[in-house]
Protein backbone atom coordinates (compact mmCIF):
# COMPACT_ATOMS: atom_id res chain seq x y z
CA UNK A 1 0.00 0.00 0.00
CA UNK A 2 2.84 2.37 0.88
CA UNK A 3 4.54 1.85 -2.47
CA UNK A 4 1.28 2.31 -4.38
CA UNK A 5 0.53 5.60 -2.65
CA UNK A 6 4.09 6.84 -3.08
CA UNK A 7 4.09 5.87 -6.77
CA UNK A 8 0.82 7.77 -7.25
CA UNK A 9 2.30 10.80 -5.51
CA UNK A 10 5.42 10.73 -7.66
CA UNK A 11 3.54 10.10 -10.91
CA UNK A 12 1.16 13.00 -10.32
CA UNK A 13 3.80 15.49 -9.18
CA UNK A 14 2.37 15.67 -5.66
CA UNK A 15 5.57 14.30 -4.16
CA UNK A 16 7.75 16.89 -5.88
CA UNK A 17 5.45 19.74 -4.88
CA UNK A 18 5.10 18.59 -1.28
CA UNK A 19 8.88 18.35 -0.95
CA UNK A 20 9.45 21.83 -2.34
CA UNK A 21 10.05 24.72 0.09
CA UNK A 22 6.44 25.93 -0.18
CA UNK A 23 4.56 22.69 -0.75
CA UNK A 24 3.84 21.60 2.78
CA UNK A 25 3.03 25.09 4.18
CA UNK A 26 0.67 25.91 1.29
CA UNK A 27 -1.22 22.62 1.51
CA UNK A 28 -1.33 22.80 5.33
CA UNK A 29 -2.85 26.29 5.05
CA UNK A 30 -5.44 25.11 2.51
CA UNK A 31 -6.24 22.16 4.77
CA UNK A 32 -6.88 24.53 7.67
CA UNK A 33 -9.05 26.79 5.49
CA UNK A 34 -11.10 23.76 4.46
CA UNK A 35 -11.51 22.72 8.08
CA UNK A 36 -12.59 26.24 9.01
CA UNK A 37 -15.23 26.23 6.26
CA UNK A 38 -16.45 22.81 7.30
CA UNK A 39 -16.70 23.46 11.01
CA UNK A 40 -17.78 27.05 10.60
CA UNK A 41 -20.89 25.89 8.79
CA UNK A 42 -21.62 22.35 9.99
CA UNK A 43 -20.56 23.19 13.54
CA UNK A 44 -22.74 26.29 13.61
CA UNK A 45 -25.71 24.33 12.26
CA UNK A 46 -25.15 21.60 14.88
CA UNK A 47 -24.93 24.15 17.69
CA UNK A 48 -28.16 25.76 16.49
CA UNK A 49 -29.90 22.37 16.44
CA UNK A 50 -28.68 21.87 20.01
CA UNK A 51 -30.55 25.04 20.95
CA UNK A 52 -27.87 27.73 20.79
CA UNK A 53 -28.97 31.05 19.25
CA UNK A 54 -32.64 30.09 18.72
CA UNK A 55 -33.32 33.37 16.88
CA UNK A 56 -31.26 32.10 13.92
CA UNK A 57 -33.56 30.19 11.55
CA UNK A 58 -32.35 26.69 10.72
CA UNK A 59 -33.20 26.99 6.99
CA UNK A 60 -30.99 30.08 6.72
CA UNK A 61 -28.09 28.32 8.45
CA UNK A 62 -28.59 25.24 6.33
CA UNK A 63 -28.03 27.31 3.18
CA UNK A 64 -24.42 27.68 4.37
CA UNK A 65 -23.82 23.90 4.36
CA UNK A 66 -22.56 23.86 0.73
CA UNK A 67 -19.58 25.93 1.96
CA UNK A 68 -18.92 23.20 4.51
CA UNK A 69 -19.12 20.56 1.80
CA UNK A 70 -16.61 22.59 -0.22
CA UNK A 71 -14.35 22.74 2.81
CA UNK A 72 -14.63 18.97 3.24
CA UNK A 73 -13.71 18.38 -0.42
CA UNK A 74 -10.73 20.72 -0.01
CA UNK A 75 -9.66 18.74 3.06
CA UNK A 76 -9.96 15.41 1.27
CA UNK A 77 -7.83 16.69 -1.63
CA UNK A 78 -5.16 18.20 0.61
CA UNK A 79 -5.28 15.16 2.88
CA UNK A 80 -4.57 12.90 -0.08
CA UNK A 81 -1.53 15.06 -0.81
CA UNK A 82 -0.25 14.59 2.75
CA UNK A 83 -0.84 10.84 2.87
CA UNK A 84 0.58 10.03 -0.54
CA UNK A 85 3.71 12.12 0.08
CA UNK A 86 4.77 10.21 3.19
CA UNK A 87 2.45 7.20 3.47
CA UNK A 88 4.55 5.44 6.12
CA UNK A 89 3.94 8.37 8.49
CA UNK A 90 0.16 8.04 8.14
CA UNK A 91 -0.82 4.44 7.43
CA UNK A 92 0.56 3.05 10.70
CA UNK A 93 -0.27 6.09 12.80
CA UNK A 94 -3.00 5.50 15.42
CA UNK A 95 -3.86 9.23 15.43
CA UNK A 96 -4.46 9.15 11.66
CA UNK A 97 -6.49 5.95 11.96
CA UNK A 98 -8.57 7.59 14.71
CA UNK A 99 -9.09 10.60 12.47
CA UNK A 100 -10.35 8.40 9.63
CA UNK A 101 -12.65 6.53 12.00
CA UNK A 102 -14.07 9.82 13.31
CA UNK A 103 -14.62 11.01 9.72
CA UNK A 104 -16.42 7.78 8.85
CA UNK A 105 -18.64 8.09 11.93
CA UNK A 106 -19.39 11.73 11.08
CA UNK A 107 -20.38 10.68 7.56
CA UNK A 108 -22.62 7.88 8.81
CA UNK A 109 -24.18 10.25 11.35
CA UNK A 110 -24.86 12.78 8.58
CA UNK A 111 -26.52 10.16 6.38
CA UNK A 112 -28.72 9.04 9.25
CA UNK A 113 -29.66 12.63 10.10
CA UNK A 114 -30.64 13.52 6.54
CA UNK A 115 -32.55 10.28 6.04
CA UNK A 116 -34.47 10.40 9.31
CA UNK A 117 -34.71 13.84 10.93
CA UNK A 118 -33.79 16.60 8.53
CA UNK A 119 -37.21 17.29 6.99
CA UNK A 120 -38.98 17.27 10.34
CA UNK A 121 -36.44 19.65 11.90
CA UNK A 122 -36.71 22.11 9.01
CA UNK A 123 -40.47 22.52 9.53
CA UNK A 124 -41.61 25.88 10.96
CA UNK A 125 -42.69 24.08 14.17
CA UNK A 126 -40.76 20.83 14.50
CA UNK A 127 -42.12 18.27 16.94
CA UNK A 128 -40.41 17.70 20.27
CA UNK A 129 -39.43 14.17 19.19
CA UNK A 130 -37.87 15.45 15.94
CA UNK A 131 -35.89 18.05 17.88
CA UNK A 132 -34.75 15.48 20.44
CA UNK A 133 -33.56 13.08 17.73
CA UNK A 134 -31.88 15.87 15.78
CA UNK A 135 -30.09 17.05 18.92
CA UNK A 136 -28.59 13.59 19.36
CA UNK A 137 -27.34 13.68 15.76
CA UNK A 138 -25.96 17.21 16.27
CA UNK A 139 -24.11 16.22 19.44
CA UNK A 140 -22.64 13.15 17.74
CA UNK A 141 -21.60 15.31 14.78
CA UNK A 142 -19.77 17.77 17.02
CA UNK A 143 -18.05 14.95 18.91
CA UNK A 144 -16.98 13.29 15.65
CA UNK A 145 -15.55 16.51 14.23
CA UNK A 146 -13.74 17.16 17.52
CA UNK A 147 -12.28 13.67 17.10
CA UNK A 148 -11.19 14.51 13.55
CA UNK A 149 -9.46 17.67 14.75
CA UNK A 150 -7.82 15.93 17.69
CA UNK A 151 -6.66 12.99 15.59
CA UNK A 152 -5.33 15.32 12.90
CA UNK A 153 -3.48 17.42 15.43
CA UNK A 154 -1.90 14.36 17.07
CA UNK A 155 -0.62 12.89 13.80
CA UNK A 156 2.61 14.85 14.08
CA UNK A 157 3.23 13.59 17.61
CA UNK A 158 2.90 9.89 16.75
CA UNK A 159 5.51 8.49 14.41
CA UNK A 160 5.17 4.79 15.16
CA UNK A 161 7.07 2.10 13.30
CA UNK A 162 5.08 -0.02 10.85
CA UNK A 163 4.95 -3.04 13.16
CA UNK A 164 2.70 -1.12 15.61
CA UNK A 165 -0.13 -1.60 13.17
CA UNK A 166 -0.83 -5.33 13.37
CA UNK A 167 -3.84 -5.04 11.00
CA UNK A 168 -1.94 -3.03 8.34
CA UNK A 169 0.49 -5.78 7.37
Amino acid sequence: MEQTLLAFSQATGIYGFMNSPWGWPVIESLHFIGLSLLLGTVGLFDLRVLGLAPVLPLPALHRLIPFGVGGFVLNVLTGIMFVTSVPDQYLYNPAFQSKLLSMALAGLNMLLFYSSSFRAVMQPSPSAQALRTARVFAAISLLCWAGVITGGRLITFFRPPFYWCFWCG
